[in-house]
């Protein structure tokens, strides 16, 4: 690749942010063009998820980027995540944009609620209509119920039990709590307390459902070249890749042969190890969308960290904590810092390769970041300079 990470950026994490969601979006972006060096002039492409509300023409507008040459908007909620890297890093690749902002910014907890019933969705006259008619009305018509059906296949396939799942919720409050930027900062749980947490759909409990967060961020997006001469050593994009499975439906995937495998993002991680030249054992930390606790251990199993069945014992291993075989989202993740559809995910990869990370890594020069899963994904694979 010769495109790299340049500027980070984000607001503070809230469950109400008293601020539009736009104004979050150029807050957010403000303050990775400031940590790049960078001004609104130099910026002549955007790219966003096609669930953001904030227009490119209105973001440009309230920054004051005077022209933009490239903008572009991916599909699939989270999974969008590392597309928008992609999409960026194409475009400057190509001379589409020299400087390319990707942004997500919502009140996803104080306004629009992802985690509810849209009723509307089953009866749209579109193709994802036809999609939710044929789960919405047996009741499955939520994120937790979805993943619940995928969870409980591989509870039973794997012997597994929900103390399994329990692990991975108390590894990234774990590190939540010793992060100052997360919502659940000094507030780690047990396994115990986890056990405790009501039910939300068995087997998935509440502390086994990613938060609803309000804020932003963002991140820039030029050259290498150009990014030697910027305020921070930049960050190489060494891999970057979207996939979408056989018969894949949006999170209702449940005609295939096999409800406790991520084909989707099997697809991506082929193509990351193949661009940046690695395989699993070369990753020094992993940030995985930890959206729901379950799809963290089929991630696991899907990229070839461990085998099929095998995540449970890997996890209870201690080897995604900050000491472990693969640490894995330092910064609390969606679980512990706050829930912005995997782009803080992002954000931390490139602190991790700077070494400016609250929970930093020693020796980390290759960073593994993943997209959404359950719905066709994306990810990326980061390193520093040194670690090309």
């Amino acid at each position: 690749m010769t495109a790299a990470l340049v500027g980070i950026g984000a607001t503070d994490f809230s469950k109400d942010s008293g601020r539009s969601e736009l104004k979050l979006a150029v807050q957010a972006i403000r303050a990775a063009l400031d940590d790049a060096g960078l001004t609104a002039a130099d910026v002549d492409g955007l790219v966003t998820f096609t669930q953001d509300n904030n227009t490119e023409i209105a973001v440009a507008r309230e920054l004051g980027i005077p022209e933009l040459t490239f903008f572009s908007r991916i599909h699939y909620g989270g999974g969008a995540a590392c597309a928008t890297v992609q999409q960026a890093a194409m475009a400057v690749a190509t001379g589409a944009a020299k400087v390319v902002v990707c942004y997500r910014a919502f009140n996803e907890r104080s306004g629009h609620r992802f985690g509810q019933v849209q009723q509307g969705l089953a009866l749209a006259p579109t193709s994802s209509g036809v999609d939710a008619g044929w789960a919405y009305p047996f009741g499955l018509a939520t994120p937790a119920g979805w993943v619940a059906m995928f969870a409980q296949r591989y509870l039973h396939t794997y012997g597994a039990s929900t103390a399994d799942l329990g692990r991975v919720a108390v590894t990234m409050r774990a590190h939540a709590a010793t992060n100052p930027a997360a919502w659940f900062y000094q507030r780690p749980i047990t396994l115990e307390e986890h056990q405790a947490s009501r039910w939300i759909c068995d087997p998935l409990r509440l502390f086994d459902c990613c938060q609803e967060s309000d804020g932003g961020v963002a991140v820039v997006v030029t050259s290498l070249d150009r990014g030697r001469d910027l305020r921070h050593a930049p960050v190489v994009i060494r891999g970057a890749a979207q996939g979408s499975g056989t018969d894949e439906y949006l999170m209702t995937s449940y005609y295939r042969d096999d409800l406790t495998q991520l084909p989707e993002l099997g697809v991506v991680g082929r193509q990351l190890w193949a661009q940046a030249g690695v395989t699993p054992a070369d990753i020094d930390v992993a940030v995985l969308y930890d959206h729901f606790t379950p799809f963290v251990l089929m991630q696991l199993e899907e990229l070839g960290f461990c085998g099929r069945g095998e995540a449970p014992g890997f996890v209870a291993s201690g080897a995604l904590g900050l000491d472990g075989a693969l640490p894995t989202n330092p910064h609390g993740g969606q679980l512990g810092e706050a829930y912005i559809h995997g782009m803080n995910g992002i954000a931390e990869g490139v602190r991790q390769l700077r070494g400016t990370a609250v929970n930093q890594i020693d020796g980390a020069e290759v960073v593994l970041v993943t997209a959404g899963t359950g719905v066709p994904t994306s990810g990326l694979v980061l390193s520093n300079v040194s670690g090309q």
